[in-house]
């Protein structure tokens, strides 16, 4: 039986380079390869498919807008800052950018719902149905389709839902909520479709709401005492509230007629007698 013999050192240290090096030159093609794929003009972005929510958009600007800020063919680009870029626009709340065979982009808008003005009516700034503050152009907005809202942005869902619950209170005497705001102090005003003003105060939702619904609930025989609007309302009394009515004074009409009488004359002081010097 012949031995085995081993194999020098040297030998299996070249083999082993060897596979080393072939190993090495296959990486390389295949990474050359690969470039050579991705920078193929077959990959080249071709076009972008804008669909969804589009009332506020010009498709055909957003598109041409977008598509020369994106870096990258369609394997390369990075569809997180595409999105990013997307809802950057005005009025896109949301948008879905996804890879469309073999060259396109397909993006899925959603737009905000404005439901009320954040601040003053005709600015720039309003609330969604998800009570997120956004700013947009208000030009194609009515001024008077929606209500004001204000307050501090970190309080925009508290306004929102107080809001929705103060409507349907006021409904009840066919009153709408023009404005309702939440001032630093932490004081809340409502203003009236009637342009009463009525301050609510502090307290939490329920107290407010308690106040409200108690000022409905009586106001309609003040009004029908004096056959006169509210002008505006206090209701951060604890036992009941001051109202003030439209062409109504606290003042009589001959009492502010008259002329407020003169002070007395104050008398001379007498002058010291010669007797007493």
């Amino acid at each position: 039986m012949n031995p085995v013999l081993d194999t020098p050192t040297d030998v299996r240290l070249m083999a082993l380079a060897s596979q080393l090096l072939l190993g090495l030159f296959v990486l390389m093609g295949l990474s050359a390869c690969g470039m050579w794929l991705v920078r193929h003009p077959a990959w080249h972005l071709a076009g972008i498919k804008v669909q969804g929510d589009v009332a506020h958009q010009n498709v055909v600007t957003l598109r041409s807008h977008i598509a020369a800020r994106l870096n990258g063919s369609f394997l390369t680009l990075d569809l997180a800052e595409a999105q990013r870029l997307f809802e950057s626009v005005p009025w896109v709340r949301q948008a879905v950018v996804q890879r469309e065979f073999p060259n396109r982009l397909k993006v899925t808008l959603t737009e905000h719902q404005a439901v009320a003005w954040w601040g003053d009516a005709g600015e720039d700034r309003l609330l969604n149905a998800q009570a997120q503050v956004f700013q947009a152009n208000p030009d194609n907005i009515d001024n008077d389709a929606l209500v004001e809202l204000a307050g501090p942005d970190d309080q925009a869902p508290q306004v929102l839902a107080l809001y929705r619950d103060l409507s349907s209170v006021f409904g009840r005497i066919d009153l709408d909520i023009r404005r309702l705001e939440l001032n630093p102090r932490g004081n809340w005003r409502v203003v009236l479709s009637n342009q009463a003003q009525v301050e609510l105060g502090r307290g939490e939702p329920s107290e407010l709401m308690a106040r409200a619904a108690q000022f409905v609930g009586t106001v309609g025989q003040v009004t029908a005492r004096y056959q006169r609007d509210i002008e505006s309302a206090d209701l951060r009394y604890p036992n009941g509230y001051a109202v003030r009515m439209r062409g109504v004074s606290t003042v009589d009409a001959a009492t502010a007629a008259k002329p407020a009488p003169r002070p007395a004359p104050r008398p001379a002081t007498p002058k010291p007698s010669n007797h007493n010097r």
